[in-house]
């Protein structure tokens, strides 16, 4: 009689083990996250282990350097602001995103372009004719650049720690196994183990790692949340990969600041960096179209402006319909039942759909004041100028509240060509970041709009 499999239950969220299925895991409170895989058994591999070094001791706070971390340029100015200066030597760097996003292209354009760094990559994916193909559409210096096409991790480290290459990509860590665990390539245990056995290697050599990874239906980064937790920075691409442009966002840095983010554009020679986000975000249409609202937003570090669009049209079935893309719905019932109650404009039985520009995805409530005026102005049919744009947040009273760094937004907006932009009357800036442009205080809405369509 054949011998039955024995199976655990492994949390995909923190990786945590369980004799058997339960709704919500006990160690991260999560729902319906468990998953049925084969029991892994440790075995040994000869070779596989490292020598014990000197034994490190606890050392006194005050005696430690503090000298800032070294850094290598990877010769892209966009992924370099976004890691905080260059990589950092020995650190693990993790790149999610959607199938056929830029990914591969990405990290194949590094090395590409780092002619005086030593890389080796590893795909397990491809074969290596096939990153030939593509290193030869993207161009670039391939003196430097070595492809190994390898899945098993023992293979991998051994053929790492004979080069001592000064960059290591793996594309990507759910395809990576190792032979001391059974389970699948992939699995919770597997990508758990792969990523720390990376990681060993990187701060033990000072060799810096990039790992792709996949992403599941729902945004998230494919296998355990501990994988995000292992790596020292966590970069994530968004937008549609059947348009043109890329966003690379920074979620997580020990090296650096977080929320930043980058913009790329995909192109036939791979990914092209955009070193000016704003130009792409402003409006591309004729003048004199309602519905249309510029706001200055600032994502991390970085100020830009973006074109808001609305529509406000009667209910055709009845009931209002709110449709908000790359915006949050709950916060735009908030605004117009504010626009409702607070300046009298009766939108509930209107439906109002709203779409930020150029597929962004905005969380900075100092676009409130763009979106009231998008609605507005698309319900009265009236055009407000495009060299006018907005940075403000709009609270439940109706009042208009400072947002931060409003020196920075007028700053971009001047330098941009617009004649105006409103802001809060409580917004506190530099006279000389507002030289070549108008800054018009509004306290509340009802002020906002006087100002605006008298």
């Amino acid at each position: 009689m054949a011998n039955k499999v024995k199976t655990v239950w492994y949390c995909t969220s923190c990786g945590n083990e369980s004799p058997k299925w339960m709704g919500r895991c006990p160690a991260c409170g999560e729902w319906n996250t468990m998953v049925e895989q084969p029991k892994e058994s440790r075995k040994a591999v000869p070779g596989a282990s490292v020598p014990a070094g000197e034994r490190h001791r606890p050392v006194q706070l005050r005696d430690i350097s503090a000298a800032g971390e070294a850094r290598i340029s990877l010769h892209n100015g966009e992924v370099d602001r976004l890691l905080g200066g260059g990589i950092v030597p020995g650190s693990l760097v993790l790149i999610g995103g959607e199938p056929g996003i830029g990914k591969s292209t990405l990290s194949l354009q590094i090395p590409l372009h780092c002619s005086d760094l030593r890389t080796l990559y590893v795909t397990g994916e491809e074969s290596v004719n096939q990153v030939k193909m593509r290193a030869e559409r993207l161009g670039g210096d391939t003196g430097q650049c070595f492809i190994f096409s390898e899945t098993l991790m023992e293979n991998i480290l051994a053929e790492a720690r004979s080069m001592m290459p000064q960059l290591m990509i793996v594309d990507s860590v759910q395809t990576m196994f190792t032979e001391t665990l059974d389970s699948a390539p992939g699995s919770v245990s597997q990508i758990k183990e792969v990523a720390a056995q990376l990681l060993r290697f990187a701060k033990e050599t000072g060799v810096p790692v990039i790992l792709i990874g996949h992403i599941t239906k729902d945004g998230f980064i494919a296998g355990p949340k501990i994988l995000e937790h292992i790596v020292d920075v966590v970069l994530q691409f968004e937008g549609e990969n059947r348009g043109s442009y890329r966003i690379l966002r920074s979620i997580k840095n020990r090296f650096g600041s977080t929320s930043e983010l980058a913009v790329f554009e995909m192109t036939g020679q791979g990914l092209r960096e955009v070193s000016n986000p704003s130009e792409l975000l402003i409006p591309m249409h004729e003048q004199g179209l309602s519905g249309t609202a510029v706001s200055a937003m600032l994502d991390g570090s970085r100020p830009f402006l973006f074109e808001v669009q609305a529509l406000v049209s009667s209910a055709a079935y009845g009931t209002a319909q709110r449709s908000a893309t790359g915006f949050d719905v709950r916060r735009l019932n908030m605004l117009l039942a504010v626009l409702e109650r607070r300046a009298g404009f009766h939108l509930s039985a209107k439906d109002v759909f709203l779409n930020m520009a150029g597929g962004l995805r905005v969380s900075d409530p100092a676009c409130d004041l763009a979106v009231i005026c998008a609605v507005l102005s698309s319900n009265f049919d009236f055009a407000i100028p495009s060299d006018v744009c907005f940075a403000g947040e709009v609270g439940l009273s109706g009042e208009i509240r400072p947002v931060g760094q409003t020196d920075r937004r007028i700053a971009e907006a001047a330098r941009l060509g617009f004649s105006k932009i409103f802001v809060s009357s409580f917004s506190s800036f530099d006279r000389k970041s507002a030289e070549g442009i108008q800054v018009v205080k509004v306290a509340d809405v009802p002020a906002l709009v006087k100002a605006l369509f008298k």
